[in-house]
């Protein structure tokens, strides 16, 4: 009898280990399912705000297919997750704007237009460094050959140094405006070091140093000139003040 009881006991006691390790392991995987559904909704919402930034932005076909594939698959990692009608249409959605991108043959990019306040430009600015890290994660998951990834990748860069660029040439010209030799000549240098580190050049680049080494040599002879007039105006100065330090005493 005594026997039968404590063989109950632990059977019961092995029952309970087990139920409860089953529970620990149940909620060990609905804890993963979320922190993977958090982890594709955040890949999602990343990407499609990429997008929308990108359609006024000078970028390829083949970039917005790319960026388009992702979200695709972030989609459909979801589903797998938790299916929904609202992911199922969403996939649906995305499969055929990745179709159109993709069957874009005209090659064609939009045309490069500085923002028109510095918030934009930062947002801008942004929107390029976002591209280039969702190329390199598509390109560390084979999602994207290395051709394509050096391709787009230089086209981004010199996307991003062009913004940078633009940007530094805006505040040295309004700088000009104010009769702001100094800081324009900084804001100046600063964009051809910029232009000058780009490799290889392209149009753009020797365009726009010819143009930057025009307006460096205009601050300096303007500069040159100021310091001249500076130079008379305070020799004057003191030749003033001696021949009124030498000059003889009137008699009362």
């Amino acid at each position: 009898m005594y026997v039968i009881i404590i063989i109950s006991i632990v059977v019961l006691l092995i029952a309970a280990i087990f139920i409860n390790a089953m529970q620990q392991h149940r909620q060990k995987q609905e804890a993963e399912r979320r922190t993977e559904l958090a982890k594709q909704r955040v890949i999602v919402d990343e990407t499609e705000k990429v997008i929308t930034s990108s359609i006024n932005m000078p970028v390829s076909s083949r970039i917005m297919g790319i960026l388009h594939n992702r979200m695709l698959n972030a989609l459909k990692a979801m589903n797998e997750l938790a299916s929904t009608t609202d992911l199922k249409q969403r996939i649906v959605s995305s499969e055929q704007a990745m179709t159109a991108a993709l069957s874009d043959n005209s090659g064609t990019l939009n045309e490069f237009t500085l923002p028109d306040n510095d918030k934009m430009i930062i947002q801008y600015i942004q929107s390029v460094k976002k591209l280039r890290i969702m190329l390199r994660s598509e390109h560390s998951k084979g999602q994207i050959d290395s051709k394509v990834f050096s391709d787009e990748d230089k086209q981004l860069e010199r996307l991003q140094v062009k913004v940078n660029v633009e940007t530094l040439i805006k505040r040295g010209r309004a700088a000009l405006q104010t009769n702001m030799l100094g800081s324009a000549r900084q804001y100046f240098e600063k964009a051809k070091a910029a232009l000058e580190n780009q490799n290889p050049q392209d149009d753009y680049s020797t365009s726009k140093l010819a143009t930057l080494n025009e307006w460096l040599n205009e601050i300096q002879n303007n500069l040159k000139s100021v310091n001249e007039k500076d130079r008379v105006r305070k020799q004057e100065e003191e030749r003033d003040e001696l021949d009124e330090l030498f000059a003889p005493k009137k008699k009362w």
